[in-house]
């Protein structure tokens, strides 16, 4: 039974579990952490990723010294979807609740390995948009992450502009992605990015076509640690969807994203429990 177990975990066919946020303890931080405590409820933490140590010195404990100490996620409300031969499309999740998403894109680029131990421990519920030829090449690495709790979503094959293109074009682009996805995880995708957020009316019919239940853009983004504001209220909103890519930096992405979300009083939670 034991061995079944694993063999559904690496594979993505196992439940996938309930995010909670987690709570560090000085210890599970490890002797190599900053000695500077990282926030409670009571105040954030530096609002710099860095915190002025040297990239070279920033050690997977240091990271996970700097995650603040979120409240636990509420119950998802999930959204209802409109009846129509379209699929949405969402800037943010049309939420009250308060909560935030982490998106990361693409996957071809770079993919640092600390980033799953991050990911992990921290327990961040994250999205991954993936082209499926980078999701082919490096299906290892992006199965490591789903089974830390992360979900894999349509970002097309070639990464192209879809918006002006044929239906048809766009059809090939979205349902080849998700079939081939779907041959390597287990799960056909039912989100889908288009890239660069270009889209028009066949973009979103074709989506809807291919079983896509919503297409996304971003609320925010996130790049070399550095939160870029859609608004000029410098603070996540609930139901606000930020976007990253698999770059060098992913791991300063990530914190710089938890510390956005924590300074604007919200938990991260993950986009599929409200809208798959």
């Amino acid at each position: 039974m034991l061995a079944l177990l694993a063999l559904l975990a690496v594979t993505g066919c196992a439940a996938r579990p309930t995010y909670t946020a987690r709570h560090f303890t000085a210890d599970q931080r490890g002797p190599s952490a900053s000695p500077q405590p990282s926030a409670g409820r009571t105040g954030p933490p530096s609002t710099s990723p860095s915190a002025s140590v040297p990239p070279a010195y920033k050690s997977l404990a240091w990271y996970l010294a700097q995650v603040p100490d979120f409240p636990e996620a509420p119950p998802p409300q999930r959204v209802p979807l409109p009846a129509s031969g379209a699929a949405p499309f969402w800037h943010r999740v049309p939420t009250e609740q308060k909560v935030a998403f982490i998106t990361i894109d693409d996957g071809g680029l770079a993919r640092p390995p600390a980033a799953i131990d991050f990911i992990r421990e921290a327990r961040i519920p994250v999205t991954m948009f993936l082209n499926s030829p980078a999701a082919a090449a490096h299906t290892d690495y992006f199965k490591q992450i789903e089974a830390a709790g992360g979900v894999v979503e349509n970002h097309t094959i070639t990464h192209t502009s879809l918006s002006g293109r044929s239906y048809a074009f766009q059809k090939h682009e979205i349902c080849g992605a998700a079939e081939k996805l779907a041959e390597l995880f287990g799960k056909r995708p039912t989100l889908f990015r288009p890239p660069f957020g270009n889209r028009d009316a066949s973009t979103l019919r074709a989506a809807h076509d291919c079983g896509m239940k919503a297409v996304f853009h971003w609320s925010e983004t996130v790049d070399k640690g550095k939160v870029r504001y859609q608004t000029p209220t410098k603070l996540v909103q609930p139901g606000d969807v930020l976007l990253m890519h698999f770059r060098p930096a992913l791991m300063d992405d990530l914190l710089g994203a938890l510390k956005a979300i924590y300074r604007s009083g919200l938990t991260p939670a993950l986009l599929e429990d409200y809208v798959n």
